[in-house]
C-alpha cells in the first residue's frame, strides 16, 4: 500500500481539515485572539491530524500488504483468508467478513460440483461395465459364427471395446484409490496378455514383432500397466508405415530399476509436437492426418504412470521411429514395508 495513493484517497478529508483550519484561524483573527494561542492551536491541530492519518495508513497498510502478498505467493489464492488475521479497523473488518462469506459460499459450491462430478463418474463407470456385457456377448457370437461374419466385424467390435476401456481408465485415473493395487507383477506375462489382445490388429496391419527376454518382476498394478502398454501398442499400429513395419519390445536393467522399451519404425513424431504429446486432447500433425486420433490415449497413459510412480519418456524422429520408455521399480522396499 503506497503512501501517496493513500493520501490521494484521503484528499477530500485533507481538504476538509484544511478548510476547518483556515476558518478557525480567521475566527481567531476576527476575535483578536492572542498569536501565541493561535500558534499552539495550529501546532496541536496539524499534529493531531497527521497522527490520525499516519495511524490510519499503517493499520491499513499492514493488512492490505499482507493480503496482496499472500495472494501472489499462494498456489491456491482462494485460501488467502486462512493466512490473515482479522484487522482492527472497521473497513478491514467489512472486507474480512465479506471474504469469509464469499469463501464459505465458494466452498459449498465446489463441494456440490465435486459431488456431482463424482456421481457422474460413478455413473459412467457403471454404464461402461453394463455396456461391456452385451458387447462381450456380440464378440463371442461373432467368434463362434465366423462363417456368417467377416473378420472386419470382429475387429470393429474389439475397437469399440478398446474405446470403452479408454474411457473407463480415464475416469479411474481421476480416482486412483478405487482401483489401485501395487504388487509383484511378471512383466513378460503382462506384455503377453497385451500382445494376445492385439494379435488381430497386428495381423491386419502386417506388423512384425520382435520381443526380447522380458522375464523379470516389477512392482506395479498389473491391470493399469496392461492398459498403458496396450495404448502404446495401439499407437504403434495406428501410426505404422505402409511397408516393413515392426514393433520391438525389450528391457534395460540397472540395479533395482527396469526400463520397458517399446519401439516402432512408424511415421514418427515431429520435433515441434514431441514436448506436447502428453497434453490432453493434443493430436499434433499426425492427428490431423489421422481422423481416428483423439489425443487422449497418451494423456491417460501419463496420468496413470504418475499415479503408479512410473516415469515415461518418448523420443522420436519424424519418418523413422518412435521409442517409449517406461521406468519401473523392482526393489525390495515393498516387501520390507509389508
Amino acid at each position: 500500500m503506497k503512501f501517496l495513493s493513500f493520501l490521494r484517497d484521503k484528499l477530500i478529508s485533507i481538504c476538509i481539515y484544511v478548510f476547518v483550519y483556515v476558518v478557525v484561524i480567521l475566527l481567531f483573527f476576527a476575535f483578536k485572539v492572542d498569536v501565541s494561542l493561535m500558534i499552539a492551536f495550529s501546532f496541536l491541530y496539524i499534529l493531531s491530524n497527521i497522527i490520525v492519518l499516519m495511524f490510519e495508513y499503517y493499520s491499513r497498510k499492514r493488512f492490505y500488504d499482507e493480503l496482496v502478498y499472500n495472494v501472489k505467493v499462494l498456489d491456491k489464492a482462494y485460501l488467502v483468508l486462512e493466512t490473515l488475521r482479522e484487522p482492527s479497523f472497521y473497513e478491514g473488518k467489512i472486507v474480512y467478513n465479506s471474504m469469509y462469506e464469499i469463501n464459505k459460499s465458494m466452498n459449498e459450491n465446489v463441494k456440490e460440483l465435486s459431488r456431482q462430478i463424482n456421481d457422474f463418474k460413478d455413473y459412467i463407470e457403471m454404464w461402461i461395465h453394463e455396456v461391456k456385457i452385451p458387447l462381450a456377448s456380440c464378440i463371442l457370437k461373432v467368434h463362434n459364427n465366423k462363417d456368417k461374419f467377416s473378420d472386419d466385424m470382429m475387429l470393429q467390435l474389439k475397437r469399440v471395446d478398446d474405446y470403452l476401456e479408454q474411457v473407463l481408465y480415464y475416469v479411474r485415473s481421476e480416482n486412483a484409490s478405487k482401483d489401485y493395487l501395487i504388487g509383484k507383477v511378471r512383466l513378460d506375462k503382462c506384455i503377453n496378455n497385451v500382445l494376445v489382445r492385439n494379435k488381430d490388429y497386428l495381423l491386419e496391419a502386417g506388423i512384425s514383432l520382435n520381443v526380447e527376454d522380458l522375464e523379470t518382476t516389477v512392482y506395479t498394478d498389473s491391470k493399469w500397466l496392461e492398459f498403458i502398454v496396450n495404448q502404446i501398442i495401439n499407437n504403434s499400429i495406428k501410426y505404422k508405415k505402409e511397408r516393413n513395419s515392426f514393433i520391438k519390445i525389450y528391457l534395460k536393467k540397472f540395479e533395482d530399476v527396469v526400463t520397458l522399451i517399446i519401439e516402432d519404425n512408424g511415421v514418427g513424431i515431429a520435433d515441434s509436437d514431441l514436448p506436447r504429446v502428453f497434453d490432453k486432447s493434443f493430436t499434433g500433425s499426425n492427428g490431423r492426418d489421422n481422423v481416428k486420433s483423439t489425443g487422449m490415449g497418451l494423456f491417460i497413459v501419463k496420468s496413470l504412470c504418475d499415479k503408479l510412480g512410473h516415469k515415461i519418456d518418448i523420443s522420436s524422429k519424424l519418418g523413422e521411429y518412435t521409442r517409449v520408455e517406461i521406468t519401473l521399480s523392482k526393489n525390495k522396499y515393498y516387501d520390507e514395508v509389508r
